[in-house]
Order: structure tokens, then C-alpha cells, then sequence
């Protein structure tokens, strides 16, 4: 096995994250085609996975490689109309893998400063034009009607940004021992592991969907007081879910979110970031969001303000919320109290929102449910999505019933069901 990011991990431990990405993550059938999206520099896992794939059966496994450096010179030196145009040679691949049937795995690995000498409105013009051209596909993966998941491997850089007082070697381990911990792949039996991981959401999903609250009010010390209101019929999916198949799968290693559609125009009040926000490459950070009739009608940013606002304004849709989220600040990941910098990450630290688009399978019977239906029970619809971490140590959570019943849901960021 190559050294360099892997000489902190053992080669037995590093097929075990593979075989979980693999079995447990996209949960891969046989003869499936599997996609993996990997940057060169993580050509050693990414190879890792293949093989995992093959051992389960895989059809075919196609490794659509990507490398940062070349984007950046992209992004830098491409002439302006190329900027605004995502080929449709590029979008035929995602049909024709989607025809196929095939699942998805993205390997991350956080550069945060990669692009910083990029100007924001390119970045964004180029992925507004390539989520246009692949709207059916993000919606896919939106509704889970295909099976996908993210994880993460550490970088130099990154690792060096959340151990800046560490040497390269010592940041690189410890961070690896964060990712391994909080994506429950440290154990001797990872998907084991992961079964009993989500035992653990079924519960909670089974209470919050039966009391089918009409609203939630989130409140803590540094300024959030938002009222979330959710559409009738909602529901909280979280740890494992289902492609249309009824094929169980994770979307997310790490995952410690269960989490549901707001309605569109039914979110009021102040939402104020306790995270960075990684965003095309950049950062925003000291954030707050303002709500009235479910729109974002004021925000601002300390650090990444034209970020924050080229993000809002990606369409009319990225005005209002897809997504809100509750994560418990006693999991393995918040328990390391650590900043990562990563969203995948900081985001299953604790409560956050998904501004965008929302996801079918947070409305019961969604399946029977045109695009129209959808919209008039509430659910937003945008080319974006992208999830914003606002939960605190000391975050208060209440779910209101349309009777005016009050439940204490969450209380100083942990589960009170």
C-alpha cells in the first residue's frame, strides 16, 4: 500500500472502511455497476473500493477520476461562455449510468483553500449551469431513488487545519483516528456496527412521525429563535433509508441526522451558524439568516459575505429550506469537539438546515405524488442544496402540536425521546 496519508492506518483497517462503503454504504447488489467519484489523490482507496465492489459482485465498477489542480486551473483560465456551459457529452454519462442502474460512491477530502484564488461568481456560474443540466440526477439522489453515499479520507491540508498547533504526522493520524471513531469504522466489524447504529434511529424516527408535529422551535444562547413549521404527512428518515427498490442503503458515513422537510412558507425567525460553512471552495463563517414566510430575507456573514449571497441567489428556490436536521451532541463526532472544516462532517455534530431543494421521501406516500402535488403540500425545489450547521451545546428544541401541545424534544443539544 502506498504511504504518504495511508502510513497512519493500517492496509486491514483501510479495506474495512472499502467493504463498509461498499455492503453497507451503497449496499451493493450483484452485477450492479458501481461509480465511484475520486479525486487522483485518493487513487489508493478509490482502487481499494473497486476491489471491495468486485468482491461483492459488481458488474462493473468506472472510477471517474477528478484532480483539484486542473479545476482550479479551469475555473482560473477557461474562457468566460465555457464557464457557463456543462457539456452534454458529461451529462450523457449520468444518464446512461442512471439507465443502467448503477450506485455511487464520493470520496471526500476537504481542501478548503484550494480555489481561494478563484473568483466566487465563476465557481458558482459553472456549478448552477452543471446541477441545470443534471437536475433529473441530483433529484435522484435528492429522493433517494438511487443508492449513493459519501465518505471522507484525511489530506495534509486539511489535516493541518484542524490540528494547526500538530506536525504534518501527527495532525494526519489524529485526524484519521476522528474519521475512522466517528464514522464507526474503527471496530472490528464496521457493518456490524453500522446495524446496531441504526437501531438506534428507529425509535425516534417511529416517535416523531406518529406525534407529526406542526412546527418546531429551536432557541439557544447565541441568537437562533426559529420556528420550523412542516408540511402534513411529513416524514423523518435518517441512518439507513431506502432506494425505490426498497433496498436499504447509508447515504452518509458518518450519519447521525434524522431529519424531515419544513414546509416552504412556514419558517419564521433567526438562524445564527455555529460552524464554517464550506462552500465552492471557500469559507463562510460568522453567519446569520433571517426568515419571514419561510424566505431568507436578510443574512450576513462576517467572512464570505458575496459567498453567502451568490449562494442564496443561486435561484428562487435557494431563498427558502429543504431540509432540518436533529443531531444529538453526544455522538462520537460531537463528543471530539472538534471543528472539521468539512460539512459531511460538522454537519453530524448537531442540529442544521438544508437550504435548497427538499427531498420526496420527507412526505408519506411521496412516490404516488406528482411534482405538483409536491409542491402544494409544501416541499421547496431549487438546483441547490446545501446544509448549514446551527445546533449548540446548549440548543433547546420543542415540537408543537396543532392543539397546542408542547414537547421538550432536545435539551442542551441531546435527545429528550
Amino acid at each position: 500500500m502506498d504511504k504518504g496519508i495511508y502510513e497512519f492506518i493500517s492496509e486491514a483497517q483501510l479495506k474495512k472502511y472499502a467493504e463498509l462503503a461498499v455492503r453497507a454504504g451503497v449496499n451493493l447488489q450483484k452485477n450492479q455497476l458501481l461509480i465511484i467519484h475520486s479525486d487522483i489523490q485518493n487513487a489508493t482507496f478509490a482502487r481499494l473500493i473497486q476491489t471491495a465492489a468486485y468482491e461483492a459482485g459488481a458488474s462493473n465498477v468506472f472510477i471517474d477520476w477528478t484532480d483539484e489542480q486542473s479545476t482550479k486551473a479551469f475555473y482560473l483560465n477557461a474562457a468566460d461562455n465555457v464557464i457557463d456551459h456543462f457539456p452534454d457529452w458529461q451529462a450523457a454519462r449520468f444518464k446512461e449510468w442512471e439507465e443502467t442502474g448503477a450506485a455511487y460512491i464520493h470520496i471526500i477530502s476537504e481542501n478548503v483553500d484550494v480555489f481561494k484564488e478563484v473568483p466566487t461568481e465563476r465557481i458558482n456560474r459553472f456549478q448552477k449551469a452543471s446541477r441545470t443540466k443534471l437536475r433529473n440526477y441530483y433529484a435522484k439522489i435528492r429522493s433517494h431513488e438511487v443508492r449513493w453515499c459519501l465518505l471522507v479520507v484525511p489530506n495534509v491540508v486539511w489535516a493541518t487545519k484542524v490540528f494547526p498547533n500538530l506536525s504534518e504526522e501527527e495532525a494526519l493520524e489524529s485526524l484519521w483516528t476522528l474519521i475512522l471513531k466517528g464514522s464507526r469504522a474503527d471496530g472490528n466489524n464496521p457493518i456490524k456496527d453500522w446495524e446496531s447504529h441504526n437501531k438506534a434511529f428507529e425509535s425516534r424516527k417511529k416517535f416523531l412521525n406518529e406525534s407529526q408535529f406542526e412546527s418546531l422551535h429551536f432557541t439557544n444562547s447565541r441568537g437562533t429563535d426559529l420556528f420550523v413549521g412542516l408540511p402534513e404527512n411529513h416524514l423523518y428518515i435518517g441512518g439507513g433509508v431506502k432506494d425505490k427498490d426498497g433496498i436499504p442503503f447509508f447515504p452518509n458515513i458518518p450519519t447521525e441526522e434524522i431529519f424531515t422537510a419544513p414546509h416552504k412558507h412556514k419558517v419564521s425567525g433567526k438562524l445564527v451558524g455555529t460552524k464554517p460553512l464550506i462552500y465552492g471552495g471557500s469559507v463562510i463563517d460568522d453567519f446569520y439568516l433571517i426568515f419571514k414566510d419561510g424566505r431568507i430575507i436578510d443574512y450576513y456573514a462576517a467572512k464570505g459575505q458575496d459567498v453567502l449571497q451568490s449562494l442564496i441567489e443561486t435561484d428562487e428556490g435557494s431563498h427558502y429550506l429543504g431540509e432540518i436536521a436533529l443531531v444529538s451532541n453526544k455522538s462520537p463526532l460531537a463528543q471530539a469537539n472538534t471543528l472539521f472544516y468539512n460539512t459531511l462532517f460538522d454537519e453530524n455534530t448537531s442540529c442544521h438546515i438544508g437550504i435548497g431543494n427538499a427531498s420526496p421521501s420527507n412526505i408519506q406516500n411521496r412516490i404516488d405524488q406528482s411534482e405538483e402535488e409536491l409542491k402544494a403540500a409544501g416541499l421547496n425545489t431549487s438546483l441547490l442544496s446545501v446544509n448549514v450547521t446551527f445546533g449548540s451545546e446548549d440548543m433547546n428544541v420543542v415540537g408543537m402540536k396543532a392543539d397546542g401541545t408542547e414537547v421538550l424534544l432536545m435539551m442542551d443539544g441531546d435527545f429528550q425521546f
